[in-house]
């Protein structure tokens, strides 16, 4: 499919990245197929989540096609963005269609982006997984690779005042070892197996994070954060 409103949407996001300063870390790149259809399962913990994990796939040369909830489409801005960039449409009432277009999309070889946790986590932690994008998985016969995003809920996310000032703030996406899961498989053991995998990468991201999480509105209560506690 021609991508005419890729490539410039790219360009004023880089710029953003430029002017707020981030420190981006981009690790597992190479675990992104050059080819072929792949879903990418990331956890969510801002709005800038999606934005910033298609920069980091870049590098593989790869466009990123999210799956995005409804309402973002019908913005007057965002909507003809989005669909100038084929990202997908997720009615809620409508589950099927979205499903059947991330899975038409996966076939002719697209890489879709999924947030299995639904929505953004309040508390920086790994919610409870929606089966979508194992079922997706096995349906396409395509690998899953689980993501994770970290820093970029000291931006802008739920619950938090927005900050846009030049901060350089670290920002960490790493893009784990691809997960087959096959026709047949019991979606709730291969949820339970990916939530897992995003857990301990999780983790091992937030050890190595470079600032200290401690006291922080940002960080989970695990950490010594004073973010909410997970809802479940």
């Amino acid at each position: 499919m021609a991508d005419l409103v890729y490539p410039p949407v790219i360009a004023a996001i880089k710029t953003l990245w430029k002017y707020l300063g981030l420190q981006f870390d981009f690790q597992g790149e190479e675990n992104i197929p050059r080819k072929g259809g792949a879903i990418l399962a990331i956890n969510h913990v801002s709005y800038l989540d999606f934005a910033i994990t298609g920069t980091a796939a870049l590098p593989a040369d790869r466009y990123v096609r999210f799956m995005a909830k409804k309402e973002v489409f019908d913005n007057k801005l965002a909507g003809p963005l989005m669909r100038g960039m084929h990202h997908i449409n997720v009615d809620r009432e409508n589950g099927a269609a979205s499903f059947v277009a991330a899975l038409r999309a996966l076939k002719t070889g697209e890489i879709i982006g999924i947030f299995p946790e639904g929505t953004v986590s309040t508390s920086f932690e790994i919610k409870g997984l929606k089966s979508g994008a194992v079922r997706l998985a096995m349906g396409a016969g395509v690998p899953v690779i689980p993501t994770i995003i970290w820093g970029s809920q000291r931006i802008w996310t739920k619950g938090i005042k927005r900050d846009l000032r030049r901060n350089k703030y670290p920002v960490t996406v790493v893009f784990g070892q691809p997960i087959t899961y096959q026709r047949g498989d019991d979606v709730d053991v291969a949820e339970t197996h990916l939530r897992q995998m995003l857990l301990e990468m999780l983790h091992e991201v937030q050890d190595k994070y470079p600032d200290s999480h401690v006291g922080q509105r940002w960080a989970p209560a695990r950490l010594g954060g004073t973010a909410p506690a997970p809802l479940n």
